[in-house]
């Protein structure tokens, strides 16, 4: 189970604790949509235990969007490098093919 607590103070901060499963990122991407644009935005991941891949991909693409991730446990920081490390694989990918170079394979 998720818990997320917000607090603003110049900047917004959500806390989370708990577990980030698939279910939870629809309801935390509400939350976010009614903040501010440009106002900056914090994740607390200090109490976070366990996180599945959806939920490691939903936080790499927060903090591509410049959401920052603090206190984030190893593992999870572990994961979410990796999975930007496979998104930007992906990405060379696309541009080899549309320009039209063979993509490794």
């Amino acid at each position: 189970m998720l818990r997320i607590e917000r607090s603003a103070n110049g900047q917004v901060v959500f806390t989370l604790s708990g577990r980030i499963q698939t279910e939870d990122i629809e309801q935390f991407q509400q939350l976010l949509v009614v903040e501010r644009p440009g106002q900056p935005v914090m994740f607390d991941l200090r109490d976070v235990t366990l996180v599945n891949q959806d939920a490691v991909t939903f936080l790499a693409d927060c903090e591509a969007k410049g959401i920052k991730l603090e206190s984030c446990p190893l593992h999870i920081r572990n994961w979410i490098d990796q999975e930007k490390r496979r998104n930007n694989r992906r990405q060379r990918q696309k541009r080899k093919t549309k320009w039209g170079t063979e993509s490794p394979g």
